[in-house]
């Protein structure tokens, strides 16, 4: 994830390169949303496209009986939650990025030690937000979540998803 924004950072653009961005960035709040359900139809397609039940826009419960906001919960929400997923895409700027760290954030506190926390992160207000992505990161690196991905990386995603549907024993739909 760092590495690509390193690798957008180095790359030259040109003059229709900053239009389109720009264009791309003045947006109404639910064009803003409609780019982060986006980012969860994607995840919700692998999910679907591996075979396993899931539960989309719910909360998971873990330690001490507290609860976590979860975009895929896998098999289901609330105490079945055995793995869960949060879908954070943003074309604008602003607090709704730091709103999702904070909820990523949330995730991975409450979390019982068997159950898998994974974020998925894409678009183009993570480039403004490089403090709030780096914090995400930092969670990935202390391995309080288990896997941090953007829509570029669905492939890995889908491999880790299924690897760890797995290792619980979660059994796939016909």
């Amino acid at each position: 994830m760092i590495g690509e924004i390193g690798a957008a950072r180095a790359r030259s653009y040109d003059w229709l390169d900053m239009l389109v961005a720009r264009a791309g960035t003045r947006q109404s709040a639910g064009q803003a949303i409609a780019g982060g359900r986006g980012v969860e139809d994607a995840i919700e397609q692998v999910v679907r496209d591996i075979g396993l039940p899931y539960e989309l826009r719910t909360r998971f419960s873990g330690r001490n009986a507290e609860t976590g906001p979860c975009d895929v919960a896998i098999p289901a929400g609330g105490a079945a939650a055995q793995i869960v997923c949060a879908a954070k895409g943003f074309d604008s700027t602003g607090s709704k990025l730091s709103d999702a760290v904070r909820e990523i954030q949330e995730m991975a506190d409450v979390r019982l030690p068997r159950q898998f926390v994974y974020a998925v992160v894409d678009g183009i207000g993570w480039f403004r937000r490089q403090a709030d992505l780096r914090k995400i990161h930092r969670l990935y690196e202390q391995r309080t979540i288990d896997g941090l991905y953007s829509v570029a990386m669905l492939d890995r995603f889908r491999g880790d998803i299924d690897e760890a549907a797995t290792r619980l024993g979660i059994e796939r739909l016909p």
